[in-house]
Order: C-alpha cells, then sequence, then structure tokens
C-alpha cells in the first residue's frame, strides 16, 4: 500500500506540477520583472534546505527581500528588509512557485513538511528529526494548521503526525485548505517577525 501511495504521489505530483508551470507561465514575465524593478537581481534565489532524509538540495524561490545591512555588513533582520511588495508575495504564496521546479526534479513534494534550514538538523529531538522520513513539501499539515501563528514545537508535532498518517486523501485535503488559507492570507507572520524566528532547538530529554 505504500509503495502505491508514493508511485500515486510521485505521478500526481508531477503532472499537477507541469499543470500549474504551463497554466502560470504567462504571468511568471511580470513577476520577473516587477521583483527586478523593486530589489535588483537576481529575481529568483536558491537556498540550501534539507530535504528527504535531510539531505541537502538547492529550494528555488522568488526573490521578497531587499539586502539592507547594518554598519558591520550583517544583513539586518528578515522583518526590516521585507517590503510591502515583498510581503503581499508571501500571503499570496507567489514566492513559492519556483518550487515546482524541485518538485519535478524530485527533491520536494507538494504536500510534506517544510523545507527547513540546513542548521536545523542537530537542534531537533529524535522525534522531530522524523519529519525528514518524508519528502519536504510546498504545503504541509503545519501549513494548514497554524503556519507561522504556531510554535515550533507545534509545528513539528503536525509534521509527524503527516508522516504517520500520510495517504493521498489527506494530501488532496491539504492542496483545498492550502488554497483556502491563501485566499484568506491567514498565518503569514509570527509576532514580530517577517515569518518565523529562528528555531534555537528543543529539549532532547
Amino acid at each position: 500500500m505504500k509503495r502505491n501511495y508514493e508511485k500515486i504521489k510521485r505521478i500526481f505530483d508531477v503532472f499537477t506540477s507541469i499543470i500549474l508551470i504551463c497554466m502560470l507561465l504567462p504571468f511568471f514575465p511580470f513577476v520577473y520583472i516587477s521583483i527586478i524593478l523593486a530589489y535588483g537581481k537576481p529575481a529568483i534565489i536558491g537556498q540550501k534546505r534539507a530535504g528527504f532524509l535531510g539531505k541537502p538540495f538547492m529550494m528555488f524561490k522568488f526573490r521578497t527581500m531587499n539586502d539592507l545591512r547594518d554598519k558591520d555588513g550583517k544583513l539586518l533582520p528578515d522583518q526590516y528588509r521585507i517590503t510591502t511588495f515583498g510581503q503581499f508575495f508571501r500571503k499570496t504564496s507567489l514566492d513559492e512557485l519556483p518550487e515546482l521546479w524541485n518538485v519535478i526534479k524530485g527533491e520536494m513534494s507538494l504536500v510534506g513538511p517544510r523545507a527547513l534550514l540546513i542548521e536545523y538538523l542537530d537542534r531537533y529531538t529524535p522525534e522531530q528529526a522524523r519529519r525528514h522520513e518524508v519528502k519536504p513539501g510546498i504545503t504541509g499539515w503545519a501549513q494548514v494548521n497554524g503556519r507561522n501563528v504556531i510554535t515550533w514545537e507545534e509545528k513539528f508535532k503536525l509534521d509527524v503526525w503527516y508522516v504517520d498518517n500520510m495517504s493521498f486523501g489527506l494530501d488532496i485535503k491539504i492542496l483545498i485548505l492550502t488554497v483556502i488559507k491563501v485566499l484568506k492570507m491567514e498565518g503569514i507572520s509570527a509576532k514580530g517577525h517577517a515569518t518565523m524566528p529562528v528555531f534555537s532547538g528543543s529539549d532532547k530529554y
């Protein structure tokens, strides 16, 4: 049953991603040019993230922040670098569209735990690390149950719940709920942050 599900999930991921790219292709030049005008090049950025079993991969996103730095040359915190334009892109999830290419490549799925920073890998508890037993997703169970207004610990519990209960029916449910959440623009940012604060780790015992 698991193998059948994985095959169906992969076929659905690729087919749906190709359809979405074809549908959205006419809008890509507008988005690309808008980002160049707002921030300069590059319009699409690659971020190293932890994928299946923690293996690093380059995740692609549309740029939503500028490069403002402090007097020491260090980038300012996200909330100071994101503009109104960038906030709109995040609220509508337009910045996530290039991740469809990661899905086609097989590095991500449409549904799964979000791909997080490589440096978080050694900060997870053994239970939290189970989120890497499946491919990361563009959206997931945590995203439709609070997204960035819940704590990291709550997110990881939801991620592990998905790993233990994933099914094609659940994936479809998550995708439908994602569309609703995007239209409502809910759960975009944690209080005082552009998205979420840095995950500094949980008590491992």
